[in-house]
């Protein structure tokens, strides 16, 4: 009896994983000429007024995928279509083995990559398709003197609420929450505050195919909650006046290397509408089938596909903001994609005292770099469950959006900064930037002093000077106050003693600190009447 039962688990189990998954990459597209030149049949003008923000060409990841090699990939024996990508020229397929194998035969197939890498035909599995992108380089009138109730912790502790009393709220900026599911997201008062300002532009369910996007795992609504909802002294979002699409791609019923999938369908989607902040709350290492698992060796930012996805979604012009993981403590305790994609802003969680929780998943990446990349608060983080009630919950999953409202808030205040500008400045803020950790990254992100260190001359009409970056590594800049052409300023080390003495003008407002060592400074600005003392880092 045992005999039959094993031999009979055996074969339910084998039976379970008969179907493989694999993406099948193109060689070529259809018409790229024609779309290039006509680039409102891709994307829409908001997302083509971002490009030109930053100075971001078209290029052929941004012409649709040919749906006439879609159709005949569709139509061999045995495959279904699963999910496709424009920007990554490939789809998603299930098949059994030998059928897929067959495709490579269609003269458009450039390569077929399984999920299982062991059927590979090479060794070099996923990683031989390494996405090769480089960075690239007050709207309403609101009232913002909000009553965060308990939310305030996970606020002030960003120092989020000296932007939202400037009337940074996010607003006129777009975030898309690629999440599990938004039940009640239409229906529950904490949400309400959106509907009323029109602030839920959309969104799809990638998984149903379907516009039944306020259903299935109640998720993303925490996630929305952290960000967009309101409870008067109960819970205020960190990007309350920001614009939402709500797309599900995270399928609860199982978990399949297709999520990898739909998740970049779902960012090439937010691309073409215009998002400016992704923020995703979800991440891969371990699947159902074990052969598709990710090792500790695999986080390299380049082999998975949704890591080199948010990679390109970084290059379209949009920060990825994406949840470390909740493995800290396990015996895998490594941040997973596409938290480990090169480009994205990953958040590990702290409590409400600043200090790392056991839970948060660790870095660095395979191949060295710090990750996660920046800390907000993961440990009873305030939200809105699916009933409307304000509540608590933990995870990395909350101290991302947490973050992601932040950035679209910060971005309000400096539209004309680039993405790559915006991530950089939020690192620089952080309390470890000088001495980032495996835990903690960069730190703690202080967004007030990242929106002063961003500042440009004609936002300056405080009557005092700004000091930019700081942290600082090399040169260092001046703002200065109006009728004040030159000035002096003094370094002092920690003990007090005089280090440097240097001077600045309007004309050159800049000055070489290279000379000073790695730490902390006092400095005082002597010009004419006026006098002004602060702390520098020097990295």
């Amino acid at each position: 009896m045992k005999r039959i039962l094993l031999f009979t688990l055996l074969f339910i189990s084998a039976a379970a994983f008969s179907q493989e998954d694999a993406w099948v990459y193109f060689n070529a597209k259809a018409d790229v000429e024609t779309y290039l030149a006509n680039p409102l049949t891709m994307l829409s003008q908001r997302a083509l007024d971002r490009r030109t923000n930053q100075n971001i060409g078209l290029d052929f990841k941004d012409v649709p995928i040919d749906e006439s090699y879609i159709t005949l990939v569709g139509n061999q024996p045995g495959i279904t279509v699963m999910a496709k990508s424009k920007w990554l020229n490939a789809i998603h397929v299930r098949g059994a083995v030998a059928d897929i194998q067959a495709l490579s035969a269609l003269a458009f197939v450039a390569s077929l990559d399984f999920a299982d890498d062991s059927l590979d035909s090479s060794s070099g599995g996923r990683s031989a398709y390494q996405n090769r992108n480089t960075a690239v380089n007050k709207n309403l009138d609101i009232q913002a003197n909000f009553n965060y109730g308990n939310s305030n912790n996970q606020i002030e502790m960003l120092n989020g609420h000296l932007l939202h009393q400037q009337d940074y709220t996010g607003a006129g900026k777009i975030i898309a929450v690629i999440d599990a599911g938004f039940p009640s997201v239409n229906t529950v008062q904490p949400f309400q505050r959106l509907f009323d300002n029109n602030l839920i532009l959309g969104g799809y369910n990638f998984v149903s195919r379907n516009n039944d996007f306020y259903s299935a795992n109640p998720h993303g609504t925490a996630v929305l909650s952290t960000m967009g909802g309101y409870t008067n002294n109960a819970l205020v979002g960190t990007a309350p006046d920001a614009a939402y699409y709500l797309f599900i791609t995270e399928d609860s019923a199982a978990e399949n290397p297709v999520e990898e999938s739909l998740w970049v369908e779902a960012a090439e989607t937010a691309d073409s509408l215009g998002v400016d902040v992704i923020n995703t709350s979800l991440g891969y290492f371990l699947y159902d089938n074990p052969a598709y698992s990710y090792t500790y060796e695999d986080m390299t930012g380049t082999k998975s596909f949704i890591s080199r996805g948010a990679d390109i979604a970084f290059s379209r012009g949009m920060v990825v903001v994406v949840a470390a993981g909740n493995s800290g403590d396990t015996v895998n305790p490594y941040v997973g994609s596409p938290g480990d994609a090169i480009n994205v802003l990953t958040v590990g969680a702290v409590d409400a005292t600043e200090q790392y929780v056991s839970f948060s998943s660790i870095g660095p990446s395979f191949d060295g770099r710090i990750k996660p990349d920046v800390m907000a608060k993961g440990l009873a983080a305030t939200l809105s469950d699916s009933s409307g009630t304000i509540t608590t919950a933990n995870g990395t999953s909350f101290a991302s959006p947490i973050m992601a409202g932040m950035v679209a808030s910060l971005w309000q205040a400096l539209p004309e900064k680039t993405n790559s500008e915006i991530v950089e400045l939020i690192k620089q803020s952080a309390n470890f930037y000088a001495n980032p950790n495996a835990q903690y990254g960069y730190g703690i992100p202080d967004f007030s002093l990242a929106l002063s260190n961003g500042l440009s001359v004609k936002d300056n009409d405080k009557n005092e000077f700004l000091i930019y970056p700081n942290p600082v590594e090399s040169q260092l800049s001046f703002i200065f106050p109006s009728a004040i052409l030159n000035a002096e300023i003094t370094f002092y080390n920690v003990l007090g003693q005089e280090i440097m003495i240097k001077s600045v003008s309007v004309q050159n407002p800049s000055i070489s600190v290279s000379g000073l060592n790695a730490g902390i400074y006092w400095y005082k600005i002597n010009a004419l009447n006026f006098s002004q003392s602060g702390k520098l880092l020097k990295k």
